[in-house]
């Protein structure tokens, strides 16, 4: 995957890793994927996306997931 299609910049999104060249973050496409949008659906929506695009926002979120950090998950009432 072509991880320089993913950017973080100060400037633009306040810093939200964005996809190169555009103002559409990673928490938009996986936000839209979550909601059962397809890539193709996406792509649609905005064109200046490519599906190698959306595949690179992906990797990128499953590598910010494998930090070193724990999110801790309630579910309901004990």
């Amino acid at each position: 995957m072509n991880h320089q299609l993913i950017i973080s910049d100060p400037g633009i999104m306040m810093g939200k890793p964005v996809v190169k060249g555009t103002r559409i973050t990673v928490e938009l496409i996986l936000e839209k994927m979550s909601t059962g949008e397809t890539i193709e659906q996406i792509i649609s929506e905005h064109p200046r996306l490519s599906k190698d695009a959306v595949l690179a926002a992906l990797e990128f979120a499953a590598n910010a997931i494998k930090a070193d950090v724990i999110y801790p998950v309630t579910v309901g009432k004990l």
